[in-house]
């Protein structure tokens, strides 16, 4: 059996995986979705260390295919890279990646960057305010409002931190799917990180808006669902 494990981006939680996980254990495989929102100050090495303990509970048996959705490509690859032998498929949804001591801040462009430490500064207590939902593509007013209503505020520290990764993260096939219109260059990530890439059309936030393509990209993925075709 597969079992993925879906992993939210920043100022999400687990939540944005709701319309993606029954279609996925409609085509029979298990799905953990770990959280990342816990308000406090935590960094990006706390955010990897829980998806560590979510892999820990997967029976070994399984195939598991590890996702990161925008920030959580960083943390997916940390995490994969210090279970290495857990893990038999990555895949960045249009995921940030970088190698050893890349952070969202080294690798986002000088506009986003200016703008984070502006919001945060505004705060005063360490967090970045949520974006509205035009910021991850959606527009349509019903999932804007519902969307609106869940976001969360972000630990800067999550954009300071950088990645620590051994290397062993590069042995494990990967896959890099990147939303149309491009945001930012998540297919240039993709392709620097070793991974093949695929174009969705769809805004970032594809798991709300588009999820029965974002489920047979991830089935896709699967050598499970490879074999069975």
């Amino acid at each position: 059996m597969t079992t993925f494990v879906l992993v939210h981006g920043a100022w999400h939680g687990p939540w944005a995986w709701d319309l993606v996980v029954p279609l996925l254990r409609g085509a029979g495989a298990r799905t953990l979705v770990p959280d990342l929102s816990a308000v406090g100050d935590r960094g990006l090495h706390d955010h990897a260390s829980i998806v560590i303990d979510a892999l820990a509970s997967v029976p070994p048996d399984d195939e598991l295919v590890l996702v990161g959705h925008s920030y959580a490509g960083l943390v997916v690859r940390e995490a994969a890279d210090a279970r290495p032998t857990s893990v038999d498929h990555l895949v960045l949804l249009d995921g940030w990646a970088g190698p050893d001591g890349a952070s969202m801040f080294s690798l986002a462009p000088e506009a986003f960057v200016t703008a984070i430490r502006s919001a945060a500064e505004k705060t005063g207590d360490g967090h970045i305010p949520a974006p509205p939902p035009a910021a991850f593509g959606i527009t349509d007013s019903t999932t804007a409002n519902w969307l609106a209503a869940r976001l969360l505020p972000q630990a800067l520290r999550t954009f300071t931190e950088p990645t620590t990764l051994t290397g062993a993260v590069a042995q494990i096939p990967g896959t890099a799917l990147y939303c149309e219109p491009l945001t930012y260059p998540f297919d240039r990530l993709g392709a620097a990180a070793g991974y093949p890439t695929h174009a969705l059309s769809a805004p970032h936030d594809a798991m709300l808006t588009h999820p029965e393509v974002v489920a047979r990209m991830l089935l896709q993925c699967s050598r499970a669902a490879q074999s069975a075709s």
